[in-house]
């Protein structure tokens, strides 16, 4: 669409959108822009990308009192339309993220857009004063990481990144049980996340209005290559390389997060992945299963381990992510629900071997062995088992976007900042490299930088 046009629609329709954001309007058949609070301070908020994971971001974020929300912007009208029809009537909305930028009454921006777009909004967001919820993985190219670590230390404003995990209770007690030694030192993080249906691998509906009259085709490419109007690359844009980071940016990154978070490790020294394009062959670029090997050394925080990682979304299974963290003492698993912690009793005695050995050597060691342990037991060992579930009805996202709103009012840290999303983001991004170039990559998570 050409630049007189968009002008001339944001002439005919902007001006009474943004008359009316200013106070608060009541929808008729839906909620208010402005949250009710008693006395909590207001926070205007802007969601830059107003599809499925924007939409949520800000539904959660309007649950928290006081949070008010100013307006959105989307390349796609229809999302613009169907976000004034959930949120209220009198929304700003605009195809131009930085009209939302300039405007006085927003104090935070969600940046959910696709993953090509996350660095440079976030940034440009925090420069004009904005604090930021950027979606992971924070940025879509390992170039970008240090400049938007930069950006938050050289602004100051708060920067929260969209991997809910590190809000969660479930992870919360895990790390503790880690903490306390209920697994022993720990030796090998097993993690997955498997999918078996069309959504689950993106294949997402495309409108039939989508064309480049109600899609501003060249904003949503930004800084991708050039190409003609495709729907299909705009509503399902995380199967290509140009847009999204694939399985590894997409679902790696939240097990990264999480990992990091209970263990307190800040990265893996050396990534390793495999993968391939082997089920969804609908022109897609990004592979559909991902594989990956990762050493963490010794650190203050943890014990050396090493780190499996699968994402396969043909899995005849069905859909399930998890966690399982072994050490000699136990396995402590993470799932949806909660915690489990299972253990098997352990024999003092070591066992033998002696089958081979000559018959009065047999005699002599087993009167040694059964001197030395004289409860050694051939019986079948018990397993026990402690299961921790999160209350009914609970959401870690919803305190993930509470926790950045609290941030917002009290300028205190939050738990994911630039540089705990790029921890996440870095190895996860070098995972497509590794894979692509069928070689392991040496990363280093305190410099910020790949070898």
């Amino acid at each position: 669409m050409s630049g007189s046009r968009r002008t001339f629609l944001r002439q005919v329709t902007g001006a009474a959108l943004t008359a009316a954001a200013t106070r608060t309007v009541l929808a008729a058949d839906g909620p208010s822009c402005l949250t009710p609070g008693d006395g909590a301070k207001r926070v205007g908020l802007a969601t830059v990308g107003i599809g499925g994971q924007g939409t949520g971001d800000t539904e959660a974020a309007l649950k928290v009192p006081g949070v008010e929300l100013v307006g959105v912007a989307d390349v796609y009208d229809g999302r613009l339309v169907r976000a004034r029809e959930v949120f209220c009537p009198g929304l700003v909305t605009t195809r131009d993220y930085r009209e939302l930028l300039a405007r006085k009454d927003v104090d935070a921006v969600i940046v959910a857009t696709p993953d090509h777009w996350h660095a440079q909004v976030a940034i440009e967001a925090m420069e004009a004063g904005k604090d930021v919820y950027v979606e992971k993985p924070m940025v879509h190219a390992i170039e970008e990481g240090q400049k938007l670590v930069d950006a938050q230390k050289r602004t100051g404003r708060i920067c929260q990144v969209g991997s809910q995990r590190v809000s969660s209770l479930v992870y919360r007690k895990a790390k503790q049980l880690l903490a306390a030694g209920a697994i022993g030192p720990l030796n090998l993080v097993e993690a997955w996340w498997v999918r078996n249906s069309a959504i689950g691998a993106w294949q997402y509906t495309i409108p039939a209005d989508a064309s480049p009259a109600t899609v501003d085709w060249s904003r949503f490419l930004g800084s991708a290559p050039q190409r003609a109007f495709d729907a299909t690359r705009l509503f399902r844009w995380r199967n290509y390389s140009d847009y999204g980071t694939g399985v590894a940016g997409d679902l790696f990154v939240h097990l990264f997060s999480g990992l990091h978070f209970v263990t307190g490790a800040v990265g893996p020294t050396r990534v390793m992945a495999t993968g391939g394009l082997r089920h969804w062959k609908d022109g897609r670029d990004a592979n559909d299963v991902l594989l990956g090997l990762f050493e963490y050394p010794k650190t203050a925080a943890h014990p050396e381990f090493t780190l499996s990682l699968k994402v396969d979304f043909a899995d005849g299974a069905g859909e399930s992510e998890g966690f399982r963290f072994v050490g000699p003492d136990g396995v402590l698993s993470i799932g949806w629900d909660g915690v489990t912690l299972q253990k098997q009793a352990k024999d003092a005695a070591p066992g033998y071997t002696i089958d081979t050995f000559p018959k009065s050597a047999q005699e002599a060691f087993l009167k040694d062995y059964k001197a030395k342990y004289p409860d050694a037991k051939s019986e079948l060992r018990a397993v026990t088992e402690e299961r921790f579930e999160k209350p009914d009805g609970y959401s870690d996202h919803d305190e993930h976007l509470a926790n950045f709103i609290d941030a917002v009012r009290t300028r205190k840290p939050v738990v994911e900042d630039a540089l705990f999303g790029f921890r996440a983001a870095g190895p996860a991004l070098l995972c497509n490299k590794s894979a692509a170039e069928r070689r392991p990559i040496d990363w280093n998570p305190e410099t910020l930088k790949a070898v």
